[in-house]
């Protein structure tokens, strides 16, 4: 599965993952809609504000930080560790393992193709409610949003990475999706998705600081709302990749070890 046949493969790999994209809109559009939980949180915390200040939010720098979530969110997703579970237990993973490209690269495509499809119709929507509503709270140094987009994308390499590597323990198990369970959980409460990190106690916000988690989609709102000056944004940024580089090796053993075991039981 040589980078060649990937290369060569790919407008095709796009065009069909778009289609499809396209095709099960329905399904898109309640994905989306369960992924409205910052709305939620944007609802509650502009309640809280509004009696007194919460560190440096107000209900304007709250309103900014989760429609911020909000599109980041929208951005960033995966749903590949659902979909191997499926392909595992099915047997279907056997019938991508046959073509020549590799069976991650398909599944990276299929994930990046819907990306249109999310942005056309969440991005307008919150844009629009941000940049009328919160604009001012907005980061004002055009070198951050630079910074901005390269944590966008190491934002949604972290959490396709996760997805792949949970992914893959159903090649050692009947199903990993409790992991799954688990490792959302664990998302929701330490990635400024429902709070702020800033707003963590001093010694829960250290540990948190190296989790992950923050660095899936906090850290890309973080530089949307302003909240860090360059050198630490690219600070973080660094230790955002150093995590993409982690989560890359582990994932490709995982990936390597667990399919000579799928071909041992004759998957």
């Amino acid at each position: 599965m040589s980078l060649r046949a990937t290369s060569r493969a790919l407008p095709a790999m796009v065009k069909v993952a778009f289609a499809e994209a396209v095709a099960y809109r329905a399904e898109m559009f309640v994905w989306m809609l369960a992924t409205t939980m910052p709305l939620v949180m944007l609802a509650l915390w502009r309640a809280v504000a509004a009696e007194a200040p919460v560190g440096r939010f107000g209900p304007a720098e709250f309103t900014t930080y989760f429609l911020s979530m909000f599109i980041v969110r929208q951005l960033t997703g995966s749903w590949v560790a659902w979909e191997l579970n499926h392909e595992v237990r099915s047997g279907a993973l056997s019938q991508r393992l046959l073509r020549p490209v590799s069976p991650i690269a398909s599944y990276a495509v299929e994930n990046l193709a819907a990306l249109p499809f999310r942005a056309l119709v969440a991005v307008p929507i919150g844009a629009v409610a941000l940049f009328v509503v919160g604009r001012s709270t907005l980061a004002s140094d055009g070198r951050l949003w630079v910074v901005w987009a390269a944590s966008m994308l190491g934002g949604w390499l972290i959490t396709f990475l996760v997805n792949v590597g949970i992914g893959a323990l159903s090649l050692y198990m009947e199903s990993s999706l409790k992991f799954m369970d688990i490792y959302l959980t664990m998302f929701m409460v330490f990635s400024g998705y429902l709070v702020p990190v800033e707003l963590f106690p001093p010694l829960v916000r250290g540990a948190v600081e190296w989790l992950p988690f923050r660095f899936q989609v906090g850290l890309p709102v973080e530089l949307m709302t302003g909240a860090h000056p360059l050198p630490e944004g690219i600070r973080l940024l660094a230790i955002q990749w150093g995590w993409v580089l982690a989560l890359s090796a582990t994932v490709a053993a995982l990936w390597r070890n667990g399919l000579r075991r799928y071909a041992a039981y004759g998957g």
